[in-house]
């Protein structure tokens, strides 16, 4: 049964390092994105946060991604005088994105992603491996 459990544990951390892979894909999709209206805030960077959940079905402890959260960090600024969205001084606010950080994001949850998958592989072999053992 432990087993199961396991599986289940690492089903959970797969879905939550995927929906985090999502917000960070969606961050680097608007990373150059501006306000449509003049002197207006463009898109703020989103970060997911995890939760530890009791699954009574199973009795054990799992991971969900949690709320998405704003990050409250200061807008970028960029001197555009004839852009769109320019604010009375001539400058663009731009989104606070940071393309290295997201890079960096993306290669931790990818990989927690590849250990969650490697935890499921393993015990299915070790759940294969039982059965056989008892069936001889």
């Amino acid at each position: 049964m432990d087993l199961l459990n396991s599986l289940k544990i690492a089903a959970t951390g797969l879905g939550a390092q995927s929906h985090r892979m999502r917000i960070i894909s969606e961050n680097i999709a608007n990373s150059d994105s501006t306000s449509t209206e003049k002197g207006g805030d463009p898109y703020r960077r989103k970060v997911v946060t995890f939760a530890q959940e009791y699954d009574r079905a199973t009795g054990v402890d799992v991971v969900r991604a949690g709320k998405v959260k704003y990050d409250k960090s200061d807008f970028g600024m960029r001197f555009e005088p004839g852009h769109p969205s320019a604010d009375d001084k001539g400058y663009v606010k731009t989104p606070n994105v940071n393309g290295l950080v997201e890079a960096m994001d993306m290669r931790e949850a990818q990989r927690s992603y590849e250990a969650n998958l490697n935890v499921i592989t393993s015990a299915r072999r070790m759940l294969a491996k039982t059965l056989e053992i008892l069936r001889v």
